[in-house]
């Protein structure tokens, strides 16, 4: 068939924290969800003929020994529920195997699986884990703003998970997969908890890129983009934070990927945020982030994607990130000003401008704060979807030249 593969839907793979593991009884003496059953939901961006999903073992400390993996679709075709409808189960396999073992580091991806998710869908996957995982670092995406369920025993072909433990959090599933038309291709979203969603709705899915997927959906000929979010809460471009930083996981995440091609990059703060509030460590760290920057761009267009840069956002009033000298704000401007004027973006997204209250720059509009004066709420978010020109994901060709600078 004419194609290629393009993920649908993607969440940044990430070491789990001590507090986001599974609860007791799934964690216990050195062994994670042994002969259990853990289902989750998650939302497809576009649709395709056929399917399949990606499994991470990426920061397991073991062997992940996976027993059976099935696919449906979530009752109502809601978020975040447990039951599934009737009849809609299908069983996943890896290369003609139910079961398999994933080394620690690796990750597997299923076979082909004759199942047309639609887009903008969400997509019920339960996996059952006979053995458990005997590590106590596993790989998951915490902030999944998106309710996953536990229980023991394999149900894993269960229209229902009745007396099940709820936990808001994804675990050890990093990607789905369609098989679509050429045409079809993905905007990968590269950015910390301003994208994962920190102050959006649980199983609301109503993130900034959610929102822009759906302002797509709704235009005529962008319906075959795919808005893959690959951003977790803490990360950081420069330093390891909450998962490793973005010059270490930019392949992983972006550049391994078929069919991706544009990557909005809105990253930075959380660099700011953390170093030292001081003239000296905020002009070196500005400095750095756009050294970052320019690589990223670089890698990225090495690949012939298009790289679109994100205005980093307000934090004034933010107990832990704002400083009464303002050294931390005048680094965020410097580095807004290098994305405005520096030409090394294919285009820039102007969300400080969205976000930022006219009457104080420094702070977000009141509107759209969630109360920390560094995340937004729904409203915030769809504002950031809202400044997204839907114009720079249209398919055309590269230009003569692309990459050489």
């Amino acid at each position: 068939m004419n194609g290629h593969w393009v993920p649908t839907w993607t969440a940044m793979p990430q070491l789990t924290e001590p507090d986001n593991m599974p609860p007791s009884p799934f964690t216990r003496d050195g062994i994670v969800l042994a002969d259990a059953t853990l289902r989750q939901t998650v939302r497809v961006s576009v649709g395709g003929r056929r399917m399949r999903v990606r499994v991470s073992n990426a920061f397991g400390g073991a062997a992940l020994p996976v027993t059976k993996v099935t696919v449906a679709a979530p009752a109502g075709g809601r978020a975040g529920v447990s039951a599934v409808q009737p009849g809609t189960v299908r069983p996943v396999t890896f290369h003609g195997r139910s079961s398999l073992t994933i080394p620690a580091g690796a990750q597997a991806v299923s076979d082909p699986l004759d199942v047309e998710p639609a887009p903008g869908s969400n997509l019920t996957v339960t996996v059952h884990l006979a053995d458990g995982q005997r590590s106590a670092r596993i790989t998951s995406h915490p902030g999944s703003r998106t309710t996953s369920y536990l229980l023991p025993g394999d149900h894993a072909d269960a229209e229902d998970l009745p007396g099940a433990t709820a936990v808001d959090h994804w675990y050890f599933l990093s990607g789905v997969e369609v098989w679509a038309d050429p045409s079809v291709a993905a905007v990968a979203v590269v950015g910390d908890s301003l994208s994962d969603g920190r102050g959006s709705t649980t199983n609301g899915n109503d993130r900034w890129p959610d929102r822009f997927l759906d302002r797509l959906r709704s235009r005529h000929g962008m319906d075959g983009v795919a808005v893959v979010n690959q951003a977790a809460g803490g990360n950081r471009v420069l330093n390891d934070g909450l998962g490793p930083n973005v010059l270490a996981r930019l392949d992983r995440d972006v550049l391994a990927h078929s069919g991706v091609a544009w990557l909005v990059l809105f990253e930075g703060v959380n660099d700011i945020g953390t170093a030292e509030a001081t003239p000296a460590a905020q002009k070196q760290v500005a400095d750095d982030l756009v050294f970052a920057y320019d690589q990223i761009i670089t890698r990225a267009h090495a690949r012939g994607i298009r790289v679109y840069g994100a205005t980093l956002t307000p934090f004034g009033g933010n107990a832990s990130y704002d400083d009464a000298q303002g050294c931390r704000e005048a680094a965020r401007q410097a580095v807004n000003q290098w994305i405005r004027a520096g030409r090394r973006f294919d285009a820039v997204i102007d969300f400080d401008r969205a976000a930022r209250d006219p009457a104080d720059p420094r702070r977000l509009l009141a509107a759209y704060d969630v109360g920390d004066h560094l995340h937004l709420n729904p409203a915030g978010y769809q504002a950031l979807a809202d400044a997204v020109p839907a114009h720079l994901f249209r398919r055309e060709p590269l230009p003569p030249g692309f990459g050489f600078a």
